[in-house]
């Protein structure tokens, strides 16, 4: 239990690093596909299917991300 909860902060370390070098845009992909993923994953709990669901709601709070991101570029 111990090794699962240290590993948690250095994955989560690691992710916000790789971070540093990105666009506005990729950015915003990044963030919608993290937080389509974890609702998608809540809401996908609720049928028993959570996996699916933060898989599909990864790829729709990308695609949004995305385009929020091009739209602050003009």
């Amino acid at each position: 239990m111990m090794r699962k909860i240290l590993i948690l902060p250095v994955l989560a370390s690691l992710a916000l690093g790789g971070c540093e070098g990105m666009s506005d845009t990729q950015r915003s992909t990044a963030a919608g596909a993290g937080l389509g993923a974890v609702g998608g994953a809540a809401l996908g709990s609720l049928s028993g299917n959570a996996g699916w669901g933060a898989l599909i709601g990864a790829g729709v709070g990308g695609a949004g991300g995305y385009m929020v991101g091009r739209s602050n570029q003009r």
